[in-house]
Protein backbone atom coordinates (compact mmCIF):
# COMPACT_ATOMS: atom_id res chain seq x y z
CA UNK A 1 0.00 0.00 0.00
CA UNK A 2 1.77 3.38 -0.85
CA UNK A 3 0.86 6.06 1.83
CA UNK A 4 2.83 8.40 -0.24
CA UNK A 5 0.93 8.46 -3.54
CA UNK A 6 -2.69 7.91 -1.76
CA UNK A 7 -1.85 11.32 0.37
CA UNK A 8 -0.50 13.36 -2.78
CA UNK A 9 -4.18 11.88 -4.39
CA UNK A 10 -5.86 13.20 -2.06
CA UNK A 11 -4.41 16.46 -2.00
CA UNK A 12 -4.64 17.25 -5.56
CA UNK A 13 -8.28 17.34 -4.79
CA UNK A 14 -7.19 20.26 -2.49
CA UNK A 15 -5.13 21.52 0.29
CA UNK A 16 -5.92 19.20 3.26
CA UNK A 17 -4.44 19.63 7.47
CA UNK A 18 -3.27 16.53 8.80
CA UNK A 19 -5.95 14.86 10.23
CA UNK A 20 -7.98 15.54 7.78
CA UNK A 21 -5.88 13.92 5.14
CA UNK A 22 -6.20 10.99 7.98
CA UNK A 23 -10.32 10.93 7.63
CA UNK A 24 -10.50 10.97 3.79
CA UNK A 25 -8.02 8.15 3.44
CA UNK A 26 -10.07 6.09 5.73
CA UNK A 27 -13.13 7.20 3.90
CA UNK A 28 -11.54 6.05 0.25
CA UNK A 29 -10.21 2.86 1.21
CA UNK A 30 -13.33 1.54 3.76
CA UNK A 31 -11.00 2.22 7.31
CA UNK A 32 -9.34 -1.14 6.24
CA UNK A 33 -6.16 0.55 6.62
CA UNK A 34 -5.71 2.89 9.94
CA UNK A 35 -3.01 5.22 9.57
CA UNK A 36 -1.91 7.81 12.82
CA UNK A 37 -1.45 11.07 12.50
CA UNK A 38 2.26 10.95 12.97
CA UNK A 39 2.63 8.47 9.94
CA UNK A 40 1.31 10.76 8.17
CA UNK A 41 3.07 13.96 8.67
CA UNK A 42 6.33 11.79 8.29
CA UNK A 43 5.14 11.59 5.01
CA UNK A 44 4.37 15.21 4.33
CA UNK A 45 7.89 16.12 5.83
CA UNK A 46 9.31 13.51 2.95
CA UNK A 47 6.85 14.79 0.17
CA UNK A 48 8.04 18.52 0.83
CA UNK A 49 11.66 17.78 0.71
CA UNK A 50 11.07 16.35 -2.49
CA UNK A 51 9.23 19.31 -3.81
CA UNK A 52 5.95 17.73 -4.17
CA UNK A 53 3.97 19.35 -1.36
CA UNK A 54 4.05 22.66 -0.09
CA UNK A 55 3.34 23.99 3.75
CA UNK A 56 0.88 26.53 4.73
CA UNK A 57 0.54 29.60 7.45
CA UNK A 58 -1.18 27.72 10.47
CA UNK A 59 -5.19 28.75 10.74
CA UNK A 60 -6.62 30.22 13.40
CA UNK A 61 -7.51 27.10 14.49
CA UNK A 62 -3.96 26.16 14.39
CA UNK A 63 -4.22 23.72 11.33
CA UNK A 64 -1.67 23.42 9.04
CA UNK A 65 -3.01 22.85 4.96
CA UNK A 66 -0.90 21.32 2.81
CA UNK A 67 -0.92 21.93 -0.99
CA UNK A 68 0.17 19.67 -4.04
CA UNK A 69 3.04 21.37 -6.63
CA UNK A 70 2.70 20.83 -10.20
CA UNK A 71 5.43 18.01 -9.73
CA UNK A 72 3.18 16.25 -7.22
CA UNK A 73 0.01 16.27 -9.34
CA UNK A 74 2.05 14.94 -12.23
CA UNK A 75 3.46 12.08 -9.76
CA UNK A 76 -0.71 11.19 -9.19
CA UNK A 77 -1.17 11.31 -12.94
CA UNK A 78 1.49 8.66 -13.38
CA UNK A 79 0.65 6.80 -10.35
CA UNK A 80 -3.09 6.67 -11.35
CA UNK A 81 -2.17 5.40 -15.11
CA UNK A 82 0.67 2.96 -14.30
CA UNK A 83 -0.15 -0.71 -12.95
CA UNK A 84 1.07 -1.96 -9.72
CA UNK A 85 4.30 -4.08 -10.01
CA UNK A 86 4.63 -6.58 -7.25
CA UNK A 87 8.81 -6.88 -7.16
CA UNK A 88 10.28 -9.92 -7.08
CA UNK A 89 11.75 -8.41 -3.65
CA UNK A 90 8.51 -8.66 -1.89
CA UNK A 91 8.38 -11.28 0.96
CA UNK A 92 5.80 -13.04 1.26
CA UNK A 93 5.64 -14.45 4.62
CA UNK A 94 2.90 -17.68 4.39
CA UNK A 95 5.31 -18.46 1.58
CA UNK A 96 8.88 -18.22 3.01
CA UNK A 97 7.34 -20.17 6.25
CA UNK A 98 6.11 -23.02 3.96
CA UNK A 99 9.35 -22.85 1.81
CA UNK A 100 11.30 -23.28 5.08
CA UNK A 101 9.20 -26.05 6.86
CA UNK A 102 9.53 -28.17 3.85
CA UNK A 103 13.24 -28.53 3.90
CA UNK A 104 13.91 -28.53 7.19
CA UNK A 105 14.58 -31.82 8.01
CA UNK A 106 11.93 -33.44 11.23
CA UNK A 107 9.05 -30.82 10.32
CA UNK A 108 5.57 -31.83 10.39
CA UNK A 109 4.70 -30.08 6.68
CA UNK A 110 1.01 -31.25 6.95
CA UNK A 111 0.82 -29.89 10.41
CA UNK A 112 1.91 -26.54 9.29
CA UNK A 113 -0.20 -26.74 6.26
CA UNK A 114 -3.11 -27.37 8.19
CA UNK A 115 -3.14 -24.56 10.89
CA UNK A 116 -2.25 -22.44 7.80
CA UNK A 117 -5.46 -23.75 6.30
CA UNK A 118 -7.93 -23.16 9.61
CA UNK A 119 -6.74 -19.56 9.63
CA UNK A 120 -7.24 -18.64 6.41
CA UNK A 121 -10.79 -20.42 5.97
CA UNK A 122 -11.55 -18.60 9.10
CA UNK A 123 -10.44 -15.38 7.77
CA UNK A 124 -12.44 -16.13 4.43
CA UNK A 125 -15.44 -16.49 6.55
CA UNK A 126 -14.91 -13.53 8.54
CA UNK A 127 -14.29 -11.39 5.87
CA UNK A 128 -17.73 -13.26 4.02
CA UNK A 129 -19.68 -12.12 7.17
CA UNK A 130 -18.67 -8.64 7.49
CA UNK A 131 -21.04 -5.42 7.21
CA UNK A 132 -20.44 -2.35 6.67
CA UNK A 133 -20.76 -0.63 9.58
CA UNK A 134 -20.15 3.18 8.72
CA UNK A 135 -23.00 5.76 7.91
CA UNK A 136 -21.65 7.40 5.00
CA UNK A 137 -22.70 7.87 1.64
CA UNK A 138 -22.63 4.95 -1.85
CA UNK A 139 -19.12 5.91 -3.06
CA UNK A 140 -18.07 4.88 0.50
CA UNK A 141 -19.28 1.69 1.02
CA UNK A 142 -18.57 1.04 -2.32
CA UNK A 143 -14.81 1.42 -1.46
CA UNK A 144 -15.29 -0.56 2.02
CA UNK A 145 -16.85 -3.12 -0.11
CA UNK A 146 -13.93 -3.47 -2.97
CA UNK A 147 -11.34 -3.48 -0.23
CA UNK A 148 -13.32 -6.49 1.55
CA UNK A 149 -13.71 -8.34 -1.57
CA UNK A 150 -10.14 -7.88 -2.73
CA UNK A 151 -9.31 -9.60 0.45
CA UNK A 152 -11.46 -12.54 -0.07
CA UNK A 153 -9.65 -12.98 -3.29
CA UNK A 154 -6.58 -13.41 -1.48
CA UNK A 155 -7.54 -15.35 1.10
CA UNK A 156 -9.23 -17.57 -1.52
CA UNK A 157 -6.13 -17.76 -3.42
CA UNK A 158 -4.18 -18.93 -0.62
CA UNK A 159 -6.43 -22.13 0.10
CA UNK A 160 -6.19 -22.69 -3.47
CA UNK A 161 -2.26 -21.76 -3.39
CA UNK A 162 -2.14 -24.57 -0.07
CA UNK A 163 -3.63 -27.15 -1.98
CA UNK A 164 -0.92 -26.88 -5.03
CA UNK A 165 2.11 -27.51 -1.72
CA UNK A 166 0.04 -30.13 -0.85
CA UNK A 167 0.01 -31.49 -3.68
CA UNK A 168 3.92 -30.94 -4.61
CA UNK A 169 5.30 -32.25 -1.52
CA UNK A 170 3.22 -35.86 -2.51
CA UNK A 171 5.43 -36.05 -5.04
CA UNK A 172 8.19 -36.18 -2.75
CA UNK A 173 9.36 -38.27 -0.10
CA UNK A 174 10.03 -36.16 3.21
CA UNK A 175 13.60 -37.27 3.66
CA UNK A 176 13.90 -36.43 -0.14
CA UNK A 177 13.84 -32.79 0.32
CA UNK A 178 14.96 -32.46 4.00
CA UNK A 179 18.01 -30.10 3.55
CA UNK A 180 20.51 -30.05 5.88
CA UNK A 181 23.55 -27.37 6.91
CA UNK A 182 25.73 -27.59 3.45
CA UNK A 183 29.30 -28.02 4.29
CA UNK A 184 29.97 -25.09 1.65
CA UNK A 185 31.13 -21.10 3.63
CA UNK A 186 30.42 -18.61 1.25
CA UNK A 187 32.55 -15.97 1.18
CA UNK A 188 31.21 -12.31 2.79
CA UNK A 189 29.53 -10.17 0.39
CA UNK A 190 29.64 -13.10 -2.65
CA UNK A 191 26.14 -15.17 -3.21
CA UNK A 192 26.97 -18.39 -3.16
CA UNK A 193 25.81 -18.66 -6.52
CA UNK A 194 28.24 -16.37 -7.55
CA UNK A 195 31.00 -17.96 -6.24
CA UNK A 196 30.02 -21.92 -7.41
CA UNK A 197 29.84 -19.73 -11.25
CA UNK A 198 33.29 -18.44 -10.23
CA UNK A 199 34.48 -21.79 -9.43
CA UNK A 200 33.28 -23.31 -12.64
CA UNK A 201 35.43 -24.13 -15.44
CA UNK A 202 34.15 -22.33 -18.43
CA UNK A 203 32.24 -24.22 -20.91
CA UNK A 204 34.24 -25.42 -24.16
CA UNK A 205 33.07 -23.99 -27.05
CA UNK A 206 33.49 -25.18 -30.40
Amino acid sequence: MSVRQSLLAILDQGPCYGYQLRHEFDRRTGSTWPLNVGQIYNTLERLERDGLVSRGDADEQGHVYWAITDAGSVEVAHWLSSPVQRGQATRDEVAIKLAMAATLPGVDVAGVIQSQRSESLQQRERLNAATYAGSGSDAEELAWSLVIASRIFAAEGELRWLDHVEERLAQHPQHAIGLGLTAERPRRGRPLNAERKARSPEPHLP
